[in-house]
């Protein structure tokens, strides 16, 4: 099941998250999340900035969201799109299904353009964003760092 976040997921979406700040490149965030710092992030949401869960058998397996991409009023139309997934859940089409359902309730706002941004290497990801329809609009080099080691960033882009 796919559904609207709500206050109850934080735990879960910390769990998940603080494991993609612990473990990997994914975030450049490098300290863990509390439950409240994540509340907080989901009470922002509204109807042009959604976050969506998927839920089966009552376990929330992944989240994705929408945010603004930059502050100035003409990005208005934009939104950046970030999914994330419990680490056992990859790779059997649920994170299609989830990023799907976000693309499609952005579909139904006055939003134009999506962005997600991917720090490299990351097939999975790419391959993700690129079967949903995003195409590769640039990269930057060296522009993260993170456990020691210099991160490039690319942007994938989908007009609605």
């Amino acid at each position: 099941m796919i559904r609207a976040a709500n206050s109850k997921d934080a735990p879960a979406l910390v769990e998940i998250y603080n494991w993609y700040i612990a473990e990997s490149v994914c975030t450049f965030e490098e300290e863990r999340l509390s439950d409240a710092q994540m509340l907080a992030r989901i009470a922002s949401s509204d109807g042009d900035r959604p976050w969506v869960v998927l839920e089966e058998d009552e376990v929330v397996l992944g989240y994705a969201y929408a945010s603004v991409w930059k502050e100035r009023a003409a990005y208005n139309r934009s939104r950046e799109v970030t999914i994330y997934l419990h680490q056992e859940a990859t790779g059997n089409g649920r994170g299609r299904q989830l990023y799907q359902h976000l693309i499609d309730e952005l579909r139904k706002k006055p939003i134009q353009c999506l962005i997600a941004s991917i720090a490299l290497p990351n097939a999975g990801s790419i391959a993700l964003h690129e079967k949903l329809g995003f195409t590769k609009v640039g990269q930057f080099s060296d522009i993260g760092y993170k456990f020691g080691k210099f991160v490039d960033v690319g942007y994938w882009q989908l007009i609605l």
